[in-house]
């Protein structure tokens, strides 16, 4: 393998998104993840919606590049060859509710036992202390309660949730950089790590680093902004800085005094720089909803490509808004090579995004395919001591399981 991590062993309890995402994003960059699920259907996200010859969109845009390993925890037989496996690893990431991993015997302190330097990584929901703790989460309940859905709202009539799970994903950023720091730090002392993050956690943090202003001084709160009397879709666009053009949607964000001035020649209104409620930064975010309407009211007369002619020869950040399918062939997409189609062997041709990190000196491979459940199990038993006759028990037993056919 290649990729900075190359030579690093990660085993993966984890399922759904957060989890998932956040050990393909190492496995991308070079890691060996081992994948470890339950006989009975794997992770969860194999048998939701969007599917292919038994493989789902989800699984196969959280899982490539990882070993699939099927073992029965609730057995002693898979226990035991589950920590055979973690005691050869650099890294073990776990997602159950907070408890449920000791419950079943894999537990930070069982692992660091057999395994003294291991980067041992619980992904909580609500945390891991506190009444919240046990409760089961969803994304759209960490939105709720963060905050976040009160921002997306604009802090309006109607809280509104991101219509993407953004604390599933960026608590999967999160953790494959906390795991990055402490493989750095285990380099440095020699000594291995618990870390814990919670998806609550991660995007208060996230909020703070821009949406929490009025509330950064103490004893000089804010008030939270007045509910808007417009349409909520209307005073949504506004929130985001969408504006509708006369044949579509485009974004512009025009902060600075230079890119103020950009739009107001691109748009041909030379009298906006004339005006005290835009004459400063400070301004013109006080009259916020005055600048706002004033640019839709301009960006209307006329087409999206034109603005964006216009808009570009002025210097000032513009975007059209582009549907999914739209973006993939966008220019910028193909000279990123962003978005990447391969052939995967059950589930056929298939589209990618390729990993965004790039390395100079340590170039990533091509990852390989999501695996069936199973797929790696016998391999992966055999290199923790198994011989054939101990393998074949596992089998038998149901303890583990491999998929029939040509399914690995």
């Amino acid at each position: 393998m290649a990729g900075p991590l190359s030579g690093v062993r990660i085993v993966d309890f984890t399922t759904m998104i957060a989890g998932p995402l956040a050990t393909m994003t190492l496995a991308d960059q070079g890691a060996e993840v081992i994948k470890i699920e339950r006989p009975d259907g794997g992770d969860l996200s194999r048998q939701v919606a969007e599917q292919r010859n038994g493989f789902s969109a989800s699984f196969l845009q959280n899982n490539r590049g990882k070993r699939s390993v099927a073992l029965d925890l609730k057995t002693p037989a898979g226990l035991k060859a589950a920590l055979k496996i973690a005691e050869t690893a650099d890294v073990v990431v776990e997602n159950f509710r907070p408890g449920v991993a000791e419950r079943i015997g894999i537990g930070y302190e069982v692992v660091r036992q057999r395994n003294p330097r291991v980067i041992y990584a619980s992904i909580a929901g609500f945390g891991v202390t506190g009444d919240w703790a046990q409760r089961p989460v969803y994304d759209p309940l960490i939105q709720a309660l963060s905050g976040l859905a009160s921002v997306q709202g604009g802090d309006g009539p109607r809280p509104r949730l991101v219509r993407t799970i953004v604390p599933d994903k960026v608590t999967a950023i999160q953790t494959a950089q906390a795991i990055t720091a402490a493989l750095f730090a285990r380099e440095r002392s020699g000594e291995g790590n618990r870390l814990t993050i919670s998806m609550l956690d991660t995007i208060v943090a996230f909020l703070f680093s821009s949406d929490m202003s009025g509330h950064t001084f103490i004893g000089a709160e804010t008030e939270e902004h007045e509910p808007d009397d417009r349409d909520p879709d209307e005073a949504q666009s506004f929130v985001e800085l969408i504006y509708q053009t006369a044949n579509g949607w485009m974004a512009v964000s025009a902060h600075t005094d230079k890119t103020w001035k950009g739009l107001s020649a691109a748009v041909g209104r030379p009298e906006w720089l004339r005006d005290e409620r835009f004459a400063t930064v400070s301004a013109r975010e006080i009259n916020k909803r005055a600048r706002l309407e004033l640019t839709q009211a301009a960006l209307i007369e006329d087409t999206t490509e034109h603005w964006m002619r216009r808009l570009t020869e002025h210097d000032v950040p513009c975007a059209p808004v582009l549907k999914r399918g739209e973006m993939i062939y966008h220019p910028q997409i193909e000279a990123n090579g962003t978005v990447v189609e391969l052939t995967h062997p059950q589930a056929g041709p298939i589209r990618q995004a390729r990993s965004p990190a790039r390395f100079s000196e340590t170039p990533l491979d091509a990852p390989s395919p999501a695996r069936a459940l199973g797929a790696d199990t016998r391999s992966v038993l055999a290199e923790a001591g198994y011989d054939d006759a101990a393998i074949a028990d596992l089998f038998a037993s149901g303890a583990a399981a491999e998929p029939d056919g040509d399914m690995g």
